[in-house]
């Protein structure tokens, strides 16, 4: 099969390793535009370019894929975008959090001349969790499992129908990081299996996504990862795990704002409500025990500012000379 992959992050960069080890072609990689970041605000090219660029791979990095865009440069760049996918052979198209919506002109080329069409790699089992954010919502809201949904794509978002389906349960003190690689190599194999039923000529089974239980993974918001205490233990504990490790869970403690990276619960049967939320209450040998709205959270892992992260405990132990009662405060 001779594929055209678009995706942007490592989560894509795993499926593309996956489809070139399982000895299909790919021809053409689009993913995003060099980024700059770190602290030197150096370009760093996505995972998926990187990739190619080791096997000689095109690539292309269009900033939009919509030829009618409003900027004329943007709008050049797309439509030469379309001109190179219109001349060249493929089988079929492979999405995976590419990041830049797929217009119809994409999707109709993707599905011309006895093309099979766009396949999107998505982490959730669709309809729960469209959009942005499946992993870290998923988390978030306290669900028992998650999993991978291979599906056909059309114009709507996330609205195609499925036809390869792998669940996963989520694991009680799972952080969106450690359910990332998990899902990545799951979604890896499931869209090789479904590119090698292609090839082979199978029947492909495509099953609408129901009209009930749709939800919507909103984007992650760097303005979320601020912790209210007023909350109960449960929905802080999730809050942290699902933001680890973007944007990272944070609170202030006298005036430093400090990251939060693991947690559980340890007093699962103390639902009273608190007057003080965010006292620390003690420490354990690795961690710190917090007072939330409802309920007691143990934080293991923390930061400070230009710090790396360590055990609660040992991150705290500046703060406990300076002051009996530690509070953390939202700014």
């Amino acid at each position: 099969m001779k594929i055209v992959f678009a995706g942007t992050p490592d989560f894509a960069a795993q499926a593309m390793r996956a489809i070139d080890q399982a000895g299909h072609e790919i021809v053409l990689a689009l993913t995003q535009p060099d980024r700059r970041a770190g602290r030197g605000m150096h370009l760093h090219a996505s995972p998926v370019k990187v990739f190619a660029q080791e096997h000689n791979i095109p690539v292309l990095q269009p900033a939009t894929l919509k030829q009618d865009h409003v900027d004329l440069q943007k709008r050049t760049v797309a439509q030469e975008a379309y001109q190179y996918l219109s001349s060249i052979e493929f089988d079929a198209m492979v999405v995976v959090a590419y990041g830049l919506i797929l217009p119809q002109d994409i999707l109709g080329l993707a599905s011309k001349n006895g093309r099979h069409g766009c396949f999107n790699i998505h982490a959730s089992l669709l309809p729960r969790w469209r959009g942005a954010a499946p992993i870290q919502r998923a988390i978030e809201s306290g669900d028992a499992s998650t999993g991978i949904s291979i599906m056909q794509m059309d114009a709507g978002l996330d609205t195609g129908d499925t036809v390869l389906v792998g669940d996963l349960k989520i694991a009680p003190q799972e952080t969106s990081a450690s359910l990332h690689d998990r899902l990545a190599a799951l979604g890896a194999e499931l869209m090789v299996k479904t590119l090698n039923a292609l090839e082979r000529g199978a029947v492909i089974t495509r099953t609408p996504q129901s009209s009930d239980g749709i939800t919507y993974a909103e984007k992650i918001l760097k303005n979320e990862a601020e912790i209210d205490w007023q909350l109960s233990a449960v929905e802080i504990d999730r809050r942290i795990r699902a933001f680890n490790p973007f944007p990272g869970a944070t609170s202030s403690l006298n005036g430093d704002l400090l990251k939060f990276w693991d947690s559980c619960l340890p007093n699962k049967g103390q639902t009273e409500q608190s007057l003080n939320p965010g006292q620390v209450l003690g420490f354990s040998e690795d961690g710190v025990y917090v007072q939330c709205g409802v309920g007691v959270i143990e934080i293991l892992e923390m930061q400070k500012p230009g710090g790396k992260k360590t055990g609660a405990s040992a991150c705290l132990q500046t703060y406990r000379t300076q002051e009996k009662i530690m509070q953390f405060k939202k700014d």
